[in-house]
């Protein structure tokens, strides 16, 4: 999916709602432990239910190599799942290694051969140009990297202050050259809303995909009057638990549709 098909998707549904696919065997419904795989069964309950309000999808692969091959093999039917559904897959892997490396993993998640041929991977900027690159060269595929997370430990370097300035601006001036607004986008949490307005004068026209609204307490309005790209909007807002686990219970399907709804009807007054 490209960007304008993109921005079709957002304005179609008027939404711009990123559902995180990070199932916890521990907290899945006991209603599903009876299934063959029950990783793979709660995730298409979710999709299925969330479909009308979602544009995009997003697994933390964590939460699939936890178990192994099975945890991968429930990966490969979740991202199987969602092939023709017309949204945007992310493969949330944090990845980033020497050249060589890269072009590995980027053929893991991003390709075809690969097998997974997710749309979008997130990758750690630390060891610069040469790591991020070979996801770069996959042809129609986005690079998504981290920028300024919404962890409590992201102050210990990304926003530290004794620098001329802080290590997130830096990613994002240099990093900005090595991409465009057409395949690379940034992770910025939504707990980091009020330096949205210092992110766009750098980044004015990226995609920010924004974690954190919901059960870290982002405000979803402060991101979108801060974060906003007119038109374009410019943001794929992500929620993961307070979708996932809306209702532990035989409705947890019918449960995380009502609050994608909600969350939904928050974004449709900026599209």
């Amino acid at each position: 999916m490209n960007r304008q098909q993109l921005i079709e998707q957002i304005h179609a549904k008027k939404s711009f709602l990123c559902v995180g696919l990070d199932p916890d065997m521990d907290k899945l419904p006991a209603c599903l432990k009876g299934e063959s795989d029950p990783v793979f069964a709660f995730n298409r309950a979710i999709i299925d239910a969330t479909l009308p309000y979602a544009v995009a999808y997003k697994p933390n692969t964590a939460f699939y190599e936890a178990y192994g091959l099975k945890g991968l093999t429930s990966l490969q039917k979740t991202i199987d799942y969602l092939r023709n559904k017309n949204v945007f897959t992310i493969a949330d892997a944090k990845r980033g290694d020497i050249g060589n490396t890269s072009a590995r993993y980027a053929k893991a998640f991003l390709s075809e051969e690969g097998g997974f041929n997710f749309d979008a991977i997130t990758v750690a900027p630390y060891m610069g140009s040469d790591s991020v690159q070979p996801f770069l060269q996959e042809k129609d595929k986005w690079v998504i990297l981290l920028a300024l997370t919404s962890n409590a430990g992201s102050a210990d370097f990304q926003t530290a202050q004794d620098c001329p300035k802080p290590l997130y601006q830096k990613v994002l001036e240099v990093s900005k050259q090595w991409g465009t607004p057409q395949n690379m986008m940034y992770v910025v949490g939504a707990t980091k809303a009020d330096m949205l307005e210092e992110i766009r004068r750098i980044v004015p026209e990226h995609f920010l995909l924004v974690p954190g609204v919901g059960a870290q307490g982002g405000s979803l309005e402060e991101v979108c009057q801060k974060g906003l790209v007119k038109n374009d909007i410019g943001l794929l807002i992500n929620a993961s638990r307070s979708i996932l686990y809306a209702s532990k219970e035989a409705d947890f399907a019918a449960a995380a549709a009502q609050e994608a709804a909600r969350m939904q009807q928050q974004m449709s007054l900026y599209v």
